[in-house]
């Protein structure tokens, strides 16, 4: 979700020139107003890794159940299950190279493994379309972006060259988050091309672009500082997380910026999201140990934070936070303690947890550096399990 490797434990007042050292993007004609970038390299080819690859392609082996008819969205809900987690989550398990969906009584339902490790490798951010009926999911270290088929469990879209990076058409370097937009258009944060695209998976056309390739400056939307969270918003407005500075940034689709703040505890931020009322802005901070922050942008005040030192509560680079529909308790991807869980607003109790701290595994209550997650609020789940 984040640049990672050699740069986890570095401090703040170096990151971003570590970051500038790391970039291999060269400087392309950009327009944040929305017209094509013209290729100006092939693209270079990277070493893939023994980590890169992970544990290959596997799975849980689980047998899983027929997959309910979407018939619910993100305004209208299916039924909750209450606490301690609502709904069922799909969750990016990066090195195992799988999508896994969990419900809340930590039943595996529903499962995609790679279907070939060379195109589909280290998925590590995945969210639903508007329906519920596919997924848009981001490789950084495999440099692509995807779409998955949920219900035929297909791979049916690439933008990116598998281990290529570049700055050009069809190019990518180190590509964050991945939504699928109300008209169909896909959305991610180019984090080393230091741009946040949106892309037509019609015909593979970048139909906006803020930021520049080589030019990793705060002065949205002509330039950005390494972005690496770009969140849809209700009324179409774009959430723009930066790790340079901190800065979070509200971005409307035709480029005017609403307001831009920096997060208040931050070091590192990883992919703000909205509080479900939009009002605030929760994000995770991918650090050790990690925090969680919610805030009000209009003033910087922080409503809720959660932060432990040390111990089983301690987060490991968390790198996305969300409050959960219904209760509004917190949902958080840890890491590097591979777990999921949820962590109870008013004790601040870990309540519910997917996953084994320092664990890694892919059988039945384990994961492998789980990055991501969306919640389905697509599908009655817990009708479809009754009895089952």
């Amino acid at each position: 979700m984040k640049v990672r490797s050699n740069l986890l434990s570095a401090g703040k007042a170096t990151m971003v020139s570590c970051l500038m050292v790391a970039l291999n993007a060269v400087a392309s004609p950009a327009s944040p107003s929305g017209e094509v970038v013209k290729p100006n390299s092939p693209g270079k080819e990277v070493k893939v890794t023994a980590e890169m690859k992970g544990a290959g392609i596997v799975s849980s082996g689980v047998a899983l159940p027929p997959i309910p008819p979407a018939t619910g969205n993100r305004k209208n809900p299916v039924p909750s299950w209450g606490k301690p987690l609502p709904y069922p989550i799909v969750i990016a398990d990066r090195r195992n190279n799988r999508l896994i969906e969990v419900a809340p009584d930590k039943r595996i339902i529903w499962e995609f493994p790679s279907p070939n490790l060379k195109v589909y490798r280290g998925n590590e951010d995945v969210n639903f379309s508007a329906d519920g009926r596919q997924l848009a999911v981001s490789e950084e270290d495999n440099y692509d972006v995807h779409i998955v088929d949920y219900e035929k469990k297909e791979l049916v879209w690439t933008y990116g060259t598998p281990d290529t990076k570049g700055s050009g058409d069809g190019l990518l370097n180190y590509p964050d988050d991945a939504h699928l937009l109300e008209d169909g258009q896909f959305l991610t944060a180019d984090i080393r091309n230091c741009r946040v695209l949106i892309v037509d998976p019609k015909d593979n056309r970048v139909t906006t672009q803020w930021g520049k390739p080589g030019n990793c400056k705060h002065n949205p939307p002509e330039t950005l500082a390494y972005p690496n969270g770009a969140t849809p918003l209700d009324n179409g407005d774009i959430l723009v997380t930066e790790i340079g500075e901190s800065w979070l940034s509200r971005i409307t689709r035709n480029s005017k910026v609403v307001w831009s703040v920096k997060a208040p505890n931050i070091r590192y931020p990883s992919d703000a999201f909205p509080t479900v009322d939009g009002k605030q802005v929760i994000v995770a901070d991918f650090w050790k140990p990690g925090r969680v922050v919610i805030f009000d942008p209009a003033t910087r005040k922080i409503t809720w934070e959660y932060f432990v030192k040390a111990g089983e509560k301690m987060l490991d680079h968390p790198s996305l936070a969300r409050e959960l529909p219904d209760t509004g308790d917190i949902l958080v991807a840890d890491d590097l303690n591979d777990r999921v869980i949820v962590i109870d607003r008013k004790t601040k109790e870990i309540i519910w947890q997917y996953g084994e701290r320092k664990k890694k595994g892919y059988a039945p209550g384990l994961l492998n550096y789980p990055d991501g997650f969306d919640i389905d609020v697509f599908r009655d789940w817990k009708a479809a399990l009754k009895n089952k």
